[in-house]
């Protein structure tokens, strides 16, 4: 899976010459929480609404609401912004954009060909990611298995589930303590109930 599958294509800009309060305005209007800083085509920056939460004013300030405005509508976005900027390609392993984004402590990542900016993907799109693969979203019996991380669970498994006509949807394995798995299966077809209880009679743990 890459990121091009889960990534938003459609990404909003700023140059960097724009001012705060215009770059608070537009991610105000379009809705979103962080923005590539792009000048003639290519990513200087990145900005979020965490970083403009920081330089607007507190309660604290000495500053008249008219020097607070003034300073907001005049200090350009490449003021605040973040300079060097992690960034995935489009064909980026998903996970691996996932590990860059928890190593760095950050909720996003400007997906890019070359200096220009392709696409934007998030915690949210990394979330969907997880979910697909995990079989959420995808119809049928959820199974979960668990057993001894052993040669053969999975050619038992499939034969299975052959053996009553039944598709494997989704399949997904964690790794437990003292060498043992749970698979989770999402069985799909009219039978799936006589494959749990067949796997069930093999030995295996089913658990509800």
């Amino acid at each position: 899976m890459y990121v091009r599958q889960f990534m938003t294509a459609q990404v909003f800009t700023v140059n960097p010459s724009e001012s705060i309060a215009d770059t608070m305005a537009l991610m105000r209007e379009k809705k979103i929480t962080r923005m590539p800083v792009v000048e003639k085509g290519k990513l200087v920056g990145f900005v979020t609404d965490g970083d403009l939460r920081e330089v607007s004013p507190s309660p604290a300030t000495t500053l008249s609401i008219f020097e607070l405005n003034y300073l907001i509508a005049k200090t350009p976005i490449r003021e605040v912004a973040i300079k060097k900027v992690i960034t995935c390609r489009p064909d980026t392993q998903i996970e691996d954009a996932a590990m860059l984004m928890r190593d760095h402590k950050i909720g996003g990542l400007p997906v890019v060909e070359g200096d220009k900016v392709v696409g934007i993907i998030t915690g949210s799109d990394i979330l969907d990611a997880f979910l697909d693969i995990m079989g959420f979203r995808s119809p049928g019996r959820r199974v979960m298995i668990e057993t001894k991380d052993q040669i053969g669970i999975m050619s038992d498994l499939a034969a299975t589930t052959k053996e009553y006509d039944v598709n494997i949807g989704s399949l997904a394995v964690y790794h437990l303590k003292d060498n043992q798995v749970q698979i989770l299966a999402r069985l799909q077809g009219d039978r799936s109930a006589e494959v749990e209880a067949s796997i069930e009679k093999k030995g295996y743990r089913i658990i509800k």
